[in-house]
């Protein structure tokens, strides 16, 4: 008899890096929480070694910075997040 199978999808890592005065990172955050995405927040304004990674990681300085399974988004760009995060 086979043992149906039970392994389960592994959502990418999601990391956010943002400032707190952002709204567009605010936005951001608030889209991936109402679609249950789990996400790690960076603060880069408390973090600047954060904030040399995330030039790093993107090119660019400015936020938010997203990362899924370590490809960055340059800013909230929700049709790329859905695609990335395979969500509807």
């Amino acid at each position: 008899m086979k043992q149906a199978s039970t392994t389960k999808k592994r959502s990418p890592r999601v990391i956010v890096f943002s400032t707190p005065s952002c709204h567009h990172c605010r936005s951001a955050k608030k889209y991936l929480k109402k679609k249950g995405v789990r996400f790690t927040e960076v603060d880069i304004s408390r973090d600047a070694r954060a904030a040399k990674d995330m030039v790093r990681i993107s090119g660019q300085q400015g936020v938010p910075v997203i990362t899924v399974g370590g490809r960055p988004i340059v800013g909230f760009d929700r049709q790329k997040l859905d695609r990335l995060l395979s969500l509807n």
